[in-house]
């Protein structure tokens, strides 16, 4: 017989593995297991073509199960719902435009929706408050975005859909949320669109609806927003079709503003330029894909990074996300010499036309070229305000290209130690313009 305390030890271990077994595959057997009379009505009902069908075909999703699952307790409370039958609803919710309570009241009687879900054509499903706490909460701090790429990538592969191997690089503006829209302008403007659709039914109940706000007021858009509600749920003919739909989207709306979702707030926001006079403040995405427009690798920056500082990330990236990368294409901005000495020792081609100012010029560190404005980044991320070309002509010496940077921002500027002598007039960055530019 084993000493008592070994097998009081043997026991805690069987039952703590058994614990861990069952919890594990019973949200694995929710995909893998669908036990009904009725699962010959989707071989009916949801044609081989259908989309979802199609979807579904490309990946069994496992790899969301083994993303999210450090995000669950195992050790109490029910057995969990599938992170994977709960990311396909975030999936239908994107593709079909709904709200969380439109999206699950469709999927109760759409078989194609549960056969996407994995869910019998009988069984019940989930209540609507589930699938907002689930994009609320679970999904934070998880970088889903290069998951995604990186899945999408793998799955082209293995259907042959990619056949060029050479990236082709380049970086997209995007706003930020809350500089796009403020709290209140979200509230405002799905509010408009579901008043327009109340009026192609019933134009004469403008005048039971409250009186708009004008201010910015974001405690009296939500009280307008909250009547308007009420006055289209009182209302029986509003409860059916596209105004019920654009009802629940405001009611959402709210909702998340109430939760204060990062829909209202993008503090990470920095301004970026996109030409010399026009600015914007957000991030900027820098993206690699193929010539069959298959994307390969994404970074998402603030707005006032340059692009070319990413080239080597997003080469990276894509081979790390299975592509043999042979070659690169990008326009000047990717033409710098750290770039260049990068693919060179990959022995890699680079297909890029040389800028002077860029792979000639005399950068300080941390100092960038801006390509959308032609203008000169100090390391605090202050554009230039202007430029112009300093020197005399048909000198021995090369003219050079002058940047001048706001005084007023480099006075209080928490890098300014080493970089702004107190009491002068001007900031500028002086770089060696070339007579001639290479290709």
């Amino acid at each position: 017989m084993l000493p008592q305390e070994t097998a009081e030890k043997r026991q805690e271990l069987f039952k703590f593995l058994s614990f861990l077994f069952y919890n594990r595959s019973m949200l694995k057997l929710q995909e893998e297991l669908i036990l009904s009379p009725y699962l010959a009505l989707y071989d009916i009902l949801v044609p081989n073509d259908h989309e979802l069908r199609r979807l579904k075909a490309l990946d069994d999703f496992q790899f969301i199960y083994e993303e999210l699952q450090d995000n669950y307790d195992w050790t109490q409370g029910r057995t969990a719902i599938s992170p994977i039958q709960m990311f396909k609803w975030l999936l239908l919710k994107e593709m079909y435009h709904l709200s969380d309570r439109d999206l699950v009241k469709r999927a109760f009687s759409d078989l194609a929706f549960k056969f996407f879900l994995d869910l019998a054509p009988e069984a019940e499903v989930i209540d609507s408050s589930t699938l907002s706490k689930f994009r609320r909460i679970r999904l934070k701090d998880k970088n889903f975005l290069d998951l995604l790429v990186g899945k999408s990538v793998e799955i082209a592969i293995r259907e042959k859909v990619v056949k060029s191997k050479t990236l082709i690089v380049d970086a997209t503006h995007t706003k930020a949320r809350f500089n796009q829209k403020s709290p209140v302008e979200m509230l405002r403007d799905a509010s408009k669109i579901l008043r327009k659709e109340i009026y192609k039914v019933k134009p004469e109940i403008k005048a039971q609806f409250p009186s708009k706000p004008t201010g910015s007021s974001l405690d009296e858009e939500k009280e307008y927003t909250q009547k308007l509600l009420h006055v289209v749920d009182n209302e029986p003919t509003f409860s059916l079709g596209k105004i019920n739909e654009q009802r629940n989207l405001l009611e959402e709306k709210l909702a998340d503003i109430n939760f204060a979702s990062q829909e209202s707030f993008d503090e990470d926001a920095k301004i970026g330029h996109k030409t010399a006079d026009t600015s914007f403040l957000g991030y900027k995405s820098h993206i690699a894909m193929t010539e069959d427009r298959i994307i390969t690798a994404v970074t998402i920056t603030s707005g006032e990074k340059a692009d070319g500082n990413y080239l080597q990330e997003l080469v990276e990236k894509s081979i790390e996300n299975g592509l043999e990368v042979d070659g690169a294409t990008g326009d000047k901005a990717y033409a710098s010499k750290a770039n260049l000495e990068y693919f060179d020792a990959h022995q890699l081609p680079l297909y890029s036309k040389l800028n002077p100012i860029i792979s000639e010029g005399t950068h300080k560190e941390h100092w960038e070229y801006n390509k959308d404005s032609g203008m000169m980044i100090c390391p605090a991320g202050h554009q230039a305000m202007r430029k112009a070309r300093t020197g005399k002509k048909n000198q021995k010496r090369n003219q050079t290209q002058t940047y001048y940077f706001d005084i007023e921002k480099c006075k209080t500027c928490p890098f300014r130690d080493g970089c702004y002598k107190p009491d002068a007039k001007s900031k500028t960055y002086h770089d060696i313009r070339m007579k001639k530019a290479h290709f």
